[in-house]
């Protein structure tokens, strides 16, 4: 593993240092931001103070214009993303509990993690339940960003926290560049070490990938490779709460506990997460030739003008008239294609006798695995919004078809050599979607399929979203709203599974029939956001108190309302973030109350203004339930066991940092969990698994345009 670590790293300094004489296009006026039909981006950290100053700034190449995308894994459609050079709350972005403390983990970086807030949780199904829950390591195709720029742009991420014994590192490398204005590629690279400050916790994530696009008038294609390994030991969490709650009560009133020197309920037990993926997705369009003219004043005639507002009789200002040509699409032909495998195993070198409550292969240890192969071609065609006065939308038409196959542990009635139980699975879907996404005061889209084969049949999915922008006095407003209903069975794993202590065949399984109603409403000027929404759900899928799947066969309702506002007063800058939430039945889906995030900093520039500093301190807080508990040998998120019930929450964390950015170059210190072995020390986010105690974070990220 190491050895792949450092080929990719030095293709990152060749790729970022090699590459700098490759920029041969003809310098513009360096202090006009330009951007083209997609919004090219010019990053202001590389503009020069004073343009006029030839001894005080040297222009040494064109000053960088860049895009970045993000596409649908369906059907390929790009959405233009922010360029990655904000520097606000860098501090946060590799968090697990992520930048606002939404997740739930278990208190190691890369670790297994759930969302608190029922409505950010995924609607879109990971390959495997499996790698799910790694959601801050493993991106799905719709989440990597393509990037096209005028030259090559490169960035450098790495995050360091604690010691050589029980620290975290993290390192991060993304490269771009152009062949020319049609044509890119470049690869990313992600490393993830977390030793872990309590025993047999490590993790150890990495995953590289490759990516191209082409963006013709004509032709466009875009596709990527991302392959990914994620180990993970596995502790159980530690073996008495109170070692972290009341350790007098633990070491007899004379110490408290190194973190490192707790005992935990597992050793030597560990999963492994494979996954790699190629997804393509490919369109040709058809369209027509359009001559477009514009007319511009001659630049030589400003006497002339002169002339002219002062009465004076002129002949008419000469002006120039350009006529070009412009290609005016129609409909496209669209193929999106993607090749999944993904494997997991879990093994065990010793376990205890009532560790589980069944065993269905062998007593005293486990090597359970199992694998997933996919392959899924998506065939479409679109009348495109915008080629005439006539067509506000755009319409699609789809068809889709999913084999799939799953192999894992055999019948249990065979002794060794085991054979394999293999399953597959084909579904066509064919489906339609109305968009909207020309104009600037209202966007919509509504997408719709309906399965006609095999598993898939009788099996829906309806999704909508609509936006309204408009000016309010001096306010910009914009209000959303979103929705869906769906009719779906719920996934392979949930439905089949063969392991040494878990073994299920639910064939009978129901669908699972979900309706969701969201509003939000933004006001930038007020710093006001407001979102609330409403989901009902017949027969929710769970895993129950054993750690089996389960179907609640009546209605669940959840209701979720989330305020964010934030208040400035000069440099000093106030960020609040209020979730309520409520469900309709606590003990099959439990979910807190009241979720907080407060977040209290200066933010202001020195140094002739060239560094940003932002100095500040955050809070995470959300009110005691019965969170989910976790179970090692699924890697799943369970209800707790019924003679094992404990709350969680109740407990505020708070960080400490410094955050600051000079050019392309951003850089934060935080000491996070600052307030650790204060108050009622309660500082679990799983059942039995503490966070981190009081850590020193690092972290700098470089920028690269040449």
């Amino acid at each position: 593993m190491r050895r792949f670590v450092l080929t990719y790293i030095l293709l990152a300094i060749i790729g970022t240092l090699g590459l700098k004489a490759q920029n041969t296009l003809t310098p513009v006026n360096s202090g006009t931001t330009m951007r083209d039909q997609y919004g090219n981006q010019v990053d202001p950290s590389t503009q020069p103070d004073n343009l006029t100053d030839s001894t005080s700034t040297q222009i040494e190449s064109l000053p960088p214009k860049l895009y970045m995308w993000h596409l649908s894994e369906k059907l390929g459609d790009r959405t233009i993303v922010p360029v990655d050079t904000v520097t606000l709350n860098f501090q946060n972005t590799n968090l697990v509990e992520g930048m606002n403390g939404h997740y739930n983990y278990l208190g190691n970086l890369g670790s297994p993690r759930m969302s608190r807030l029922f409505f950010e949780r995924g609607q879109e199904e990971a390959p495997t339940i499996f790698i799910e829950p790694f959601s801050s390591f493993f991106f799905r195709p719709d989440q990597l960003n393509f990037t096209n720029s005028n030259i090559p742009y490169s960035n450098l991420t790495y995050y360091k926290a604690g010691s050589k014994i029980n620290g975290e590192e993290r390192f991060k490398s993304y490269f771009s560049v152009n062949a020319n204005k049609r044509l890119a590629f470049g690869f990313n690279i992600d490393y993830l070490y977390g030793r872990g400050y309590y025993a047999n916790q490590s993790t150890a994530h990495f995953n590289a990938g490759l990516f191209a696009s082409y963006i013709g008038q004509k032709y466009q294609l875009q596709a990527m490779y991302n392959n990914f390994f994620m180990k993970m030991n596995e502790n159980g969490g530690i073996a008495d709460d109170q070692y972290i709650t009341r350790p007098e009560n633990m070491s007899e009133g004379k110490q408290e506990y190194e973190s490192t020197n707790i005992p935990v309920k597992m050793e030597q037990t560990s999963n492994r997460n494979h996954n790699f993926y190629v997804y393509l997705t490919h369109r040709y369009r058809l369209g027509f030739e359009r001559e477009t003219v514009k007319v511009e004043e001659k630049k030589d005639n400003q006497q002339m003008k002169a002339m002219a507002q002062q009465g004076d009789s002129i002949p008419p200002v000469p002006q120039d008239t350009t006529v070009t040509t412009e290609f005016v699409p129609v409909t496209s032909f669209i193929h999106t294609l993607k090749i999944e495998r993904s494997s997991h195993r879990y093994r065990a070198g010793s376990e205890t006798d009532g560790m589980y409550n069944r065993t269905y292969y062998q007593n005293g240890f486990s090597n359970d695995s199992t694998v997933a192969f996919s392959v899924k071609n998506t065939f479409g065609i679109a009348l495109l919004e915008g080629f005439n006065k006539y067509a506000k939308a755009g319409l699609t038409a789809y068809i889709s078809h999913k084999f799939s196959r799953y192999e894992m542990m055999g019948d249990t009635l065979i002794t060794a050599p085991r054979p394999l139980s293999q399953y597959t699975e084909q579904e066509i879907y064919v489906g339609g979607e109305l968009a909207k996404r020309e104009g600037k005061t209202l966007h919509y889209r509504v997408d719709g399929e309906v399965g006609i084969v095999d598993k898939a049949l009788g099996q829906f999915r309806v999704h909508g979203d609509l936006d309204l922008n408009f000016r309010l006095w001096k306010d910009t407003v914009n209000l959303y709203a979103r929705g869906y209903i769906t009719n779906t069975l719920p996934s392979f794993y949930m439905r089949h599974y063969h392991s040494n202590h878990f073994y299920w065949d639910n064939d009978n399984m129901d669908k699972e029939f979900r309706t969701r109603v969201e509003g939000e409403l933004n006001i930038d000027r007020w710093r006001t956001n407001l979102r609330a929404g409403v989901e009902n759900i017949k027969n929710y899928t769970y895993f129950n108190q054993h750690a089996l799947p389960a179907q609640n066969s009546g209605n669940i309702q959840v209701i979720d309302a989330t305020l964010k506002q934030d208040f400035k007063l000069g440099i000093f800058h106030l960020d609040n973030e209020v979730t309520w939430q409520k469900s309709s039945n606590e003990t099959v889906l439990p979910l807190p109350q009241l979720s907080l995030y407060h977040n209290f900093y200066l933010l202001t520039k020195i140094a002739k203004k060239v560094l940003t500093v932002q100095l500040g301190a955050d809070v995470r807080y959300f009110t005691e339930y019965h969170a989910p508990a976790y179970t090692p040998a699924i890697q799943q998120f369970t209800l707790q066991a019924a003679d094992d019930q404990v709350k969680i929450g109740g407990y505020p964390i708070v960080n400490v940092y410094a955050n600051l950015q000079l050019k392309r170059t951003r850089i934060f210190v935080m000491m996070y969990h600052v307030n650790a072995g204060m108050g009622n020390r309660n500082y679990f986010l799983v059942p039995h698994h503490p966070i981190n105690p009081r850590l020193l974070k690092l972290g700098v990220s470089w920028n690269f345009y040449d």
